[in-house]
């Protein structure tokens, strides 16, 4: 008889047809907008490290969140692979702070970059690990705080979402 085992885990990337790290992000922004995705990566990340509160959110919109930056998270992967170089046409020159946000000028100019600094810190099972733990402190009350530094993790998300809004930007151009 032959043994049949069950995938509980979701295979979102299933489909047969290979997809680069590009039109994967494309995905991503297409249902989550920069500026809503920050903010409720922020929101998931404050009530995580609050000690006796919990995410005033629908769970199953918290778990779809999750999902979607997992994948953007592997896009994110595909691209430092490719190892391709978006670089701004013209150099900005004094470039104000608004426009750069949490990205330096090195970065801004290459967001590639942006991603190699992420990579070569934490792996893309590092950053599945730090999603799962602020989803799950976010969601109810508990004694412990998360066991990791959490706010690295936190802070290359916030500019691997910025470098990925900026290529696609760059892209469209």
């Amino acid at each position: 008889m032959k043994k049949t085992s069950t995938r509980f885990e979701p295979q979102l990337w299933k489909g047969g047809k290979k997809r680069s790290g590009l039109q994967l992000m494309e995905n991503f922004f297409q249902f989550n907008d920069l500026a809503a995705s920050k903010e409720k990566l922020n929101s998931i990340m404050s009530y995580a490290i609050k000690r006796n509160s919990w995410i005033n959110e629908d769970p199953s919109v918290v778990f779809q969140f999750h999902q979607a930056v997992r994948s953007f998270v592997r896009a994110c992967y595909l691209i430092h692979l490719e190892g391709k170089k978006w670089v701004a046409d013209p150099p900005l020159e004094n470039p104000s702070p608004w426009v750069l946000g949490l990205l330096s000028e090195k970065e801004y100019q290459n967001p590639v970059f942006v991603f190699k600094k992420a990579f070569k810190e934490y792996s893309v099972k590092e950053f599945d690990y730090f999603m799962s733990g602020i989803v799950y402190f976010s969601m109810g009350m508990y004694e412990n705080l998360p066991e990791r530094n959490i706010i690295n993790p936190y802070i290359h998300l916030i500019k691997m979402l910025d470098a990925g809004h900026l290529m696609l930007e760059r892209r469209g151009r």
